[in-house]
């Protein structure tokens, strides 16, 4: 392994070890991974404070910068943080992550996600407040949704313990929000910027709504999303240049 990376993982792995409230407890899982448009019912009790996934931590101030490029060379930068704060849905405290897209200093798109973990440690995605801009005026909203508004259901972003094979829907609001992913390994490796990474996850994930299109996202244990590859209905790669710790 990297051997810069690898002590990144051990300051991540004794960092979540201390961290109250973050760790989820061994028991029966509350509810099914969601499939499809199925509605789930989740007891606020059934939550944990705090993400601590070892295939996706979300500790508050944790920061990833990605490069997304295509073939014509066009490029944008994603900075994605966790901030301290919380939104309530469905009376779950979920976590506020902010992402934000640039493109030669010009903000593309804004958005702020909501996640939550269960006892189990699936991290649930509640929902977006995105915005995308041009010449900085907001041209659309579309692809927001928040669970439990208007139809909108809660998916699962990453499952407790995955396993190949596995299904699951990420999101769900009806013409607006429908992605999935299927766990295809757990063994990979993957080379970015930022560094090479053995033992990642490798997922596929796609949408109803555009059925030609596909994704490979590969997760790499300590530290997260890594790599995403578009192998149909584009060609994108948005790729890790850095990855900070909280400040302590």
């Amino acid at each position: 392994m990297h051997r810069k990376i690898a002590g990144i993982i051990v300051v991540v792995v004794l960092a979540l070890g201390t961290w109250e409230g973050g760790i989820a407890t061994a028991g029966t899982c509350p509810v099914p991974l969601p499939q499809g448009s199925d509605p789930v019912t989740l007891a606020p009790a059934d939550f944990v404070d705090g993400i601590n996934h070892p295939y996706w931590p979300m500790a508050p101030g944790t920061r990833w910068v990605y490069r997304e490029s295509d073939t014509k060379g066009n490029a944008q930068r994603v900075k994605v943080t966790v901030t301290d704060r919380t939104r309530e849905i469905l009376g779950i405290a979920a976590t506020v992550v902010h992402d934000k897209v640039t493109e030669t200093g010009e903000l593309i798109e804004n958005t702020f996600d909501w996640y939550a973990q269960d006892v189990c440690g699936n991290v649930w995605y509640m929902g977006e407040n995105t915005k995308e801009y041009e010449d900085g005026e907001v041209v659309t909203t579309a692809g927001s949704w928040e669970a439990g508004v208007d139809g909108a259901q809660p998916g699962v972003i990453m499952p407790a313990d995955p396993q190949v094979g596995m299904t699951y829907r990420q999101e769900y609001y009806a013409g607006e929000a429908e992605d999935a992913a299927e766990v295809l390994s757990l063994d990979e490796q993957a080379q970015v910027p930022f560094g090479h990474f053995g033992d990642v996850l490798l997922t596929k994930d796609f949408t109803s709504l555009e059925p030609k299109v596909l994704e490979y996202k590969l997760y790499a244990p300590g530290i997260g999303p890594v790599l995403v590859v578009g192998v149909s209905g584009g060609s994108d790669r948005e790729e890790l240049l850095s990855f900070d710790l909280p400040s302590t």
